[in-house]
C-alpha cells in the first residue's frame, strides 16, 4: 500500500476516534426510561395540579446521566414547553453548569413535583407524599452516581432531614450508593442577588472538586 495513502488512513481513524469521544454529550435513549414516562404521562392523584396543569414535567437532558439536578416543581414556563428549569431560574443554572464545564446534555434535570402547583405556590406535603413512588421510580431508572439537591424541598426528601439547606448546601452526603450535593435553587440567585450567586458558584466548585477527584464518576 502506498505509504502516503496508509498514512492519511491512519490519520483519519485517529481524527474519527478523537471525534467520537466528544460525544459523551449527545442524548442516547434509555428504554427504561421511555417505559417510565409511559407510565406516569397520566397521572391523576393530585386532583388540584391535574386541574391547572398544561404538561407533566418528566425533566430534561441526558437520560442515562452520572450526575441528576433536583428542584422543587415546575414554574409557568415548564408547565407550558413540559420540559424542567427553562425559565429564568433554568438561565441561572445553566450559567452554573457552564462555570463546570457542564452542559444539559451532560446531565437530567427533574423535579419533587411533575406538575406545577398554581401561581407557583410550594408544594403541599400531600403533593410530596402522592409523587414519592414516581419521584424515586425517576431515579432509580436514570440510575445517577451523584445527586444535587437544589433548595430545601428536594434536600430534605432526599436526605430525609428537616435540616434547613442554608446549614447543608455545600456538604457532600452519601445515601445507600449514591452521593448527595445540595445547594440552594437557582432562584435565590433571582430574589437575593450577588452573595447567593457567590455561594451557589462555590457550591458548584465543590462539584467539580468532587468530579476531578473521583474520575470514576465521570462520563
Amino acid at each position: 500500500m502506498d505509504i502516503n495513502l496508509q498514512t492519511e488512513k491512519i490519520k483519519k481513524s485517529k481524527n474519527i476516534e478523537f471525534e467520537n469521544k466528544n460525544f459523551k454529550n449527545i442524548e442516547f435513549e434509555n428504554i427504561e426510561f421511555q417505559k417510565f414516562k409511559e407510565k406516569w404521562k397520566n397521572c391523576s392523584k393530585c386532583k388540584e395540579l391535574v386541574e391547572n396543569r398544561t404538561n407533566i414535567v418528566f425533566g430534561d437532558g441526558n437520560p442515562n446521566p452520572k450526575i441528576v439536578f433536583i428542584g422543587e416543581a415546575p414554574g409557568d414556563n415548564e408547565d407550558k414547553k413540559g420540559k424542567a428549569f427553562v425559565g429564568r431560574s433554568g438561565k441561572e443554572l445553566d450559567k452554573l453548569l457552564e462555570k463546570i464545564n457542564l452542559t444539559r446534555n451532560d446531565v437530567y434535570i427533574m423535579n419533587v413535583l411533575m406538575c406545577r402547583p398554581p401561581k407557583n405556590r410550594n408544594p403541599k406535603s400531600e403533593e410530596i407524599k402522592n409523587c414519592h413512588e414516581r419521584f424515586y421510580e425517576q431515579i432509580k431508572t436514570l440510575n445517577p452516581k451523584i445527586i444535587v439537591t437544589l433548595g430545601n424541598f428536594s434536600t430534605q426528601k432526599i436526605l430525609e432531614t428537616k435540616e434547613p439547606i442554608s446549614k447543608l448546601h455545600g456538604k457532600i452526603q452519601k445515601k445507600n450508593e449514591l452521593t448527595i450535593i445540595p445547594t440552594f435553587h437557582p432562584a435565590t440567585i433571582l430574589y437575593s442577588g450577588g452573595n447567593n450567586r457567590k455561594i451557589m458558584e462555590e457550591d458548584f466548585m465543590i462539584i467539580k472538586d468532587f468530579l476531578n477527584n473521583n474520575t470514576n464518576y465521570t462520563k
